[in-house]
């Protein structure tokens, strides 16, 4: 490719690689939820946990070859809320993309709250304001210099965590052949198996358990936000989106039942991470600040790819906006990045250090932040239904990267994501959350409806 066909028509550069892209999926579909998490869900339900992360992990999967078709055939796009401004109209467009835009604020704000204090494991007096400005300032210039400095920092941090998972299989297997003891007994699959019942604490907590397993695979999205800015879109976004079930059976799925293989699980505590515990178990006398590193980087890489998205998404706002304020954010940067809209997503991220000197407020961002989880579920929803119209539109690309059977499948999708919302009602955690995240589609939603200030859609570019 030459330089002339490695810059879009707006500016920004197509300097992400295939390494790049892959290590972003990979990087994407493991979340710190896995290495801090998985004992909760763990003890949620039992070793029928594997069964809600395949479900749910199969109908992620079936979400991204939507999205993917439709990214296949605009790879122009630097969003997939341009295709629900294009296909359900400018203003649901305008509800989904502020949506999506401030659920991405609140998780780089959560994210950087809990990277201040895994920091604090090795500085416990450091303090927690300092440490999230240094690591933001750090990772919004990462993301401010060239797009390919972002892509280089996302290989790593995910490599890290790859290397860290693939240790603890592989550890487990060989434990397992080895015929090893622990003080919680032999490392065997009866530790699984032995009076298995699909739901050990009722139907209840099964179903409970799949936001826990949703939310954990929230950020999956963010390998199709690259393909603007991917070098070859059309031939490295089949392979990433299509070996997205293979990731979710390696890491989750061979994850958990390596740990359930070396640990009981009903024996496992849910106040520390299921890493930590294993390693501990087999004597790794450093395995909390190895696994602290490891969720350091994570929540490293969460940030580096909040910005990345957030930035990304702001300039889509701007380009679907006529108001006079957001046209100051349609420009890129000579570095080929959308510079300012990446700057006051970093603004509004700097709120954690504030809310972290103020008592008493951090139960409210909680609350906040996990009403802002919950609005993930109605922007997937709506991206399907932008997928079902466009598979019915003159745009549709025959030959592109087709979903099967969409018609059966984007309606199932739908349904899907409306059981995981009502299941938040089940869990007494949860149910403020849920009932906050239908006020703001109530409020938001009457808003948005009423907006004039967007601009007629545009149709797609055709890849040259």
């Amino acid at each position: 490719m030459d330089k002339q066909t490695d810059i879009n028509a707006d500016g920004t550069k197509r300097a992400l690689s295939n390494r790049h892209v892959q290590m972003i999926a990979l990087g994407g579909t493991i979340g710190t939820a896995l290495f801090l998490g998985a004992s909760t869900s763990i003890k949620k339900t039992g070793p029928s946990i594997i069964f809600v992360y395949m479900i749910t992990g199969i109908f992620f999967f079936l979400m991204m070859r939507g999205m993917g078709e439709m990214l296949y055939a605009d790879p122009s796009q630097h969003t997939f809320i341009a295709f629900i401004s294009r296909y359900l109209g400018k203003r649901t467009g305008y509800f989904a993309g502020w949506t999506y835009w401030i659920n991405l604020i609140c998780v780089g704000m959560a994210e950087l709250t809990a990277i201040a204090n895994y920091v604090q494991f090795w500085l416990p007096h450091a303090p927690s304001w300092l440490i999230q400005i240094i690591f933001l300032a750090l990772l919004a210039s990462v993301n401010l210099i060239a797009v390919r400095l972002f892509g280089e920092a996302e290989f790593w941090f995910a490599l890290i965590k790859i290397i860290a998972i693939l240790a603890m299989i592989a550890t487990g297997f060989f434990l397992l052949f080895t015929h090893f003891k622990t003080s919680s007994g032999a490392v065997s699959l009866t530790n699984i198996t032995s009076g298995f019942t699909l739901f050990p604490n009722g139907i209840k907590n099964f179903i409970s358990a799949f936001p826990m397993v949703f939310f954990a695979f929230c950020g999956m999205e963010f390998v199709g936000i690259t393909t603007a800015e991917t070098k070859n879109p059309r031939k490295v976004l089949p392979k990433a989106i299509n070996e997205i079930i293979f990731r979710i059976l390696i890491f989750y799925v061979g994850a958990l039942f390596v740990i359930m293989l070396i640990y009981p699980w009903r024996s496992l505590s849910t106040s520390q991470s299921p890493f930590v515990q294993v390693f501990s178990l087999i004597g790794l006398r450093a395995a909390a600040a190895v696994v602290n590193f490891v969720v350091l980087t994570s929540a490293a890489s969460s940030i580096n790819s909040v910005i990345y998205s957030a930035g990304r998404h702001f300039y889509q706002l701007s380009l679907d906006s006529n108001g006079s304020f957001m046209q100051h954010f349609n420009h890129i940067s000579s570095h080929g990045v959308p510079a300012r809209g990446i700057l006051i997503s970093v603004t509004l991220c700097l709120l954690a250090p504030l809310l972290s000197l103020l008592p008493g407020i951090s139960n409210v961002f909680a609350l906040i932040a996990a009403a802002c989880s919950d609005l993930y579920l109605i922007v997937y929803a709506l991206t399907i239904a932008a997928h079902y119209r466009y598979r019915q539109s003159a745009d549709f690309l025959p030959n592109g990267f087709l979903m099967p059977a969409y018609k059966i499948i984007d309606p199932l999708l739908i349904v899907f994501f409306g059981i995981v919302y009502l299941s938040l009602f089940l869990d007494a955690n949860n149910q403020i959350p849920a009932i906050l995240g239908i006020v703001w589609c109530a409020v938001f939603g009457f808003f948005a409806s009423r907006e004039k200030s967007t601009v007629p859609n545009v149709a797609p570019k055709p890849l040259n």
